[in-house]
């Protein structure tokens, strides 16, 4: 009996011609994510799951799935998986590490410009109110000869970096793995509260744990300069939203740009149920996008058959690529550098 794999999103006929040429594939049709009692109806049985951002893998989940021996997740990041869970129970998580770095740099730098020179604003403003040539307004900030602090360096940090400096920006960079200035000489490594306190942009490129939750707060954001600007193209949970938008009510900081939001962080328990309203009003001085850091089209294409081509190592036996447990019996290569997912332990309101 061939064995079942189960597809939580809509995906490209390659990656569905793939799976169903070595198991019996459910795949979600839609573009809305199915209610999670939906999901798990579907994977009582399963052998495979490829897993989005939409889905949370927790250890009920992975307890009322006896057969589930892979989850092949289309993500870098990977906080909505209980991968301690999974290793005990002899489910192989396996990621996409790598393909998703550069799209995500390359919208970093376009909300950076967009929320800087308010180019939505402008779009906006001729489609409301016609246009009859220039007028002294709209004026924003520019990044040539910008201070921009990085918060994280890890591949995406880095290739946001390397985007910045045809800018001639000062770049600022934190990270927690102490990486070598000689490799990076077009960066200055500092410490966090120092990038923090300088940045006339800061930009940030880091995992969601429970270290980083909220690490740009009311506390952080009282330490950065008047007028600065924040750009979180990541996890949503790295920001209060709720202390962002006092902020720029305040006039604290002059602007936010995210491609993420804390509703979206299945890993915690008490994440808020939506985008906090303020920040979608009027004048709110925000550019913000629906998650599109990795929407190109090729890149897709190419994290999905990614992401099936570990379903398909496992369903016939092979070690797969990208994995980042080795539950017991399993001969696999962990990735070292694989992002860290302390599901059980991100929890706390603001």
């Amino acid at each position: 009996m061939r064995k079942k794999v189960v597809v939580t999103n809509r995906v490209f006929p390659e990656t569905r011609s793939l799976l169903e040429a070595h198991a019996t594939t459910i795949v979600n049709e839609d573009e809305t994510p199915w209610p999670a009692e939906t999901l798990l109806d579907h994977c009582r049985d399963a052998f495979g799951l490829m897993a989005f951002m939409t889905d949370r893998i927790d250890e009920a989940f992975i307890a009322a799935c006896p057969d589930l021996r892979v989850v092949g997740a289309a993500l870098k990041g990977y906080d909505n998986i209980d991968v301690d869970a999974c290793t005990r129970a002899g489910v192989t998580v396996t990621i996409v590490p790598d393909l998703l770095t550069v799209p995500t740099a390359e919208l970093a730098i376009g909300l950076m410009l967009s929320l800087g020179r308010n180019i939505l604003e402008g779009d906006r403003t001729i489609r409301k109110e016609g246009f009859a040539g220039w007028r002294p307004a709209l004026y924003g900030a520019g990044l040539d000869g910008a201070t921009v602090g990085i918060l994280g360096f890890g591949l995406v940090g880095q290739a946001i970096a390397e985007r910045l400096q045809p800018f001639r920006c000062r770049i600022l960079a934190a990270d927690m793995a102490k990486r070598s200035s000689a490799a990076f000489p077009f960066v200055t490594f500092a410490e966090m509260d120092r990038v923090i306190a300088e940045a006339d942009w800061l930009v940030l490129a880091l995992p969601l744990t429970a270290q980083t939750q909220h690490l740009i707060g009311r506390s952080a954001l009282a330490r950065m300069k008047p007028g600065a600007r924040i750009v979180n193209p990541a996890r949503g949970s790295l920001v209060d939203e709720v202390a962002i938008a006092d902020a720029l009510a305040a006039g604290h900081i002059a602007g936010y740009a995210a491609d993420v939001f804390e509703c979206e962080d299945w890993a915690r328990e008490d994440r808020p149920r939506e985008i906090e309203p303020r920040l979608l009003g009027d004048g709110a001085r925000t550019v913000l996008t629906p998650h599109i850091g990795s929407a190109v089209i090729d890149v897709r294409r190419d994290i999905e058959l990614s992401a099936a081509r570990s379903i398909v190592d496992v369903l016939a036996g092979r070690p797969p690529a990208y994995a980042v447990n080795a539950p017991a019996g399993t001969l696999l290569e962990v990735i070292e550098d694989a992002e860290p997912a302390p599901y059980k332990n991100i929890s706390g309101g603001r």
